[in-house]
């Protein structure tokens, strides 16, 4: 497992690419976006468990840790890039191969694909909060004097679409609220 503990220690050095090519020249890490998308979910998987939604917080949390791993091996590979590589087959693929070696790699594999083909509640709460997440840093860099973020907006939609929407409108509206006042002012 030492193996594993350093390959993805790589996260902490590669970039979210997407931002790069944004011009944001030094962006966060994948492990920086790992940590608080992991952040989130358990606040949101709190809250909602506070309302009455069956929610298993501790397996959320465990997608959330595990929702990024594959990038140790592929990289951040940004949208542009996927119109050539299927990333979902090789990301898979990564994630399979460095689970190989752990105490349970079938059920490691299996929170993995709860996120990735948001099979289970959690896995669609960990997919919200990584859009979030995503959403909260464009805001951050935007209100640091960084332009042609536009398109990273678009993932406001999902939000909108999202079955948590309901139980978030005022956290996701709160957001866009600061993103208009910060572009009015």
């Amino acid at each position: 497992m030492l193996s594993l503990f350093l390959e993805a220690g790589s996260l902490k050095k590669l970039p979210r690419t997407g931002w790069l090519l944004g011009g944001v020249p030094y962006p966060e890490s994948i492990a920086d976006h790992s940590f608080r998308t992991a952040f989130i979910t358990l606040f949101l998987a709190d809250k909602l468990k506070a309302r009455g939604v069956e929610v298993n917080v501790e397996r959320a949390l465990e997608i959330a840790l595990l929702h990024d791993i594959g990038e140790a091996r592929i990289t951040d590979i940004p949208k542009t890039a996927q119109h050539y590589i299927d990333k979902g087959k090789a990301e898979k693929k990564a994630v399979m191969e460095m689970f190989l070696k752990t105490p349970d790699p079938g059920g490691y594999f299996r929170l993995w694909r709860e996120y990735e083909e948001e099979l289970s509640l959690e896995g669609r709460l960990v997919k919200f909060a990584d859009k979030l997440e995503m959403l909260i840093q464009a805001y951050e860099y935007e209100r640091a004097g960084f332009k042609n973020l536009d398109g990273f907006w678009s993932a406001l939609e999902k939000l909108r679409k999202s079955e948590f929407y309901g139980y978030f409108r005022e956290l996701v509206d709160e957001l866009v609220e600061r993103r208009e006042k910060l572009r009015r002012d």
